[in-house]
């Protein structure tokens, strides 16, 4: 059996602050002094029928201090369009300096494209554009690469060198960033006062549609799909500590869910659904004894009918590399797969001020 007496249960607030790999961190560092410190070029493979068209004309835009819904909302309203007929892969970083593609649904408007594009073109730069079948939806990209600067980095140089090694070869722990939980946890607070039995989601018999498959529900269900999305990334993260403390989220468990002799196994956690976790034997009894010393929380699952999924443990950036540019500044460059929070990567090695939060950017 697992003694889970010695962890830390929220007691006085969520607990936002997760262990790293190397047991700590080695040096602190200041983020997003300025957007270009932050750079994001989302890597999105185009479609093979790219000669052949479609209803939906993608733009590859520039931006730089407006989020991503933001900007899919003013593409919306030039283009004269829904807002839920913009599609994009995922939400980039606010105070950053990020390319990423948008859809924009517009059938038999081909002859009005150059003049919309010129609209979009005032405010944001266009990069690419083509038409294409279908909406651009979450996680269709390959990932994301960054281009990050780190400023006024404080500690031992050899030191931080050892753990940018350690993280390029190794990798850390694949934890979903603070920023997804809301300041000071107030999602996860939310989802707690939430009825779990309203939420609509996709797939399920009792979501009504109206037009071109669209959900009836509102803002207000979609709230409650961030609040059940913000649950379900936190008990997912509190299991991924234990492991990370007990030395054992880098090697299956037994019970694993997909353990099969002829294939290499990825390591996973639980994303938390209804009858809780796929895993069984000893890392099933794990996963269920961490998250029941969260009953409330573990309850948003009871009636959602959201099948149990499964996360991997371990994030590893692809071509990482990283520059000294002189004694206090540190420029990093990697890929990371969709998913995988920039933040978190860099968290593992520093103890990370970010500049928008201590200027009260929001």
């Amino acid at each position: 059996m697992i003694d889970a007496t010695d962890r830390n249960p929220e007691k006085s607030g969520w607990r936002l602050d997760w262990p790293t790999s190397g047991g700590g961190r080695v040096a602190s560092a200041l983020l997003k002094s300025t957007p270009d410190d932050f750079f994001v070029d989302e890597d999105l493979p185009l479609p093979d029928d790219l000669a052949s068209g479609g209803e939906h004309l993608c733009i590859r835009l520039e931006k730089r201090g407006d989020n991503t819904d933001y900007v899919a909302r003013q593409l919306a309203t030039l283009s004269g369009c829904r807002h839920f007929d913009v599609g994009f892969c995922g939400l980039k970083d606010r105070h950053a300096v990020t390319r990423q593609w948008f859809s924009v649904y517009r059938p038999g408007q081909e002859d009005e494209d150059a003049a919309f594009l010129g609209e979009v073109a005032e405010n944001r730069r266009v990069l690419e554009y083509h038409r294409q079948a279908r909406k651009l939806r979450r996680s269709d990209h390959r990932g994301n690469y960054f281009e990050l600067v780190l400023r006024e980095v404080s500690g031992d140089p050899e030191a931080v060198d050892e753990a940018l090694t350690r993280l390029r070869d190794l990798g850390c722990p694949n934890y979903f960033g603070p920023q997804r939980f809301g300041h000071n946890g107030a999602n996860l607070d939310r989802a707690l006062a939430m009825d779990p039995s309203k939420l609509n989601r996709r797939g399920s018999r009792n979501v009504k549609k109206r037009g071109r498959g669209r959900s009836t529900s509102g803002s207000g269900d979609s709230k409650n799909v961030l609040y059940f999305s913000a649950a379900r990334s936190w008990l997912f993260n509190e299991v991924l500590a234990y492991r990370v403390q007990s030395g054992t989220w880098l090697a299956p468990l037994e019970g694993e869910p997909g353990t099969n002799d002829n294939q290499d196994i990825m390591v996973t956690g639980p994303l938390w659904g209804d009858g809780g976790t796929e895993a069984v034997s000893v890392q099933g009894e794990i996963e269920r004894t961490v998250v029941a010393e969260h009953p409330e929380l573990a309850a948003v699952f009871a009636t959602t009918r959201m099948k149990p999924e499964r996360r991997p443990l371990r994030m590893r950036p692809e071509a990482f590399e990283w520059q000294w540019q002189g004694r206090d500044q540190l420029l990093l460059k990697f890929w990371l797969a969709p998913g995988q929070y920039a933040t978190t990567l860099l968290g593992d090695v520093f103890e990370i001020t970010d500049a928008t939060r201590e200027t009260g950017q929001d």
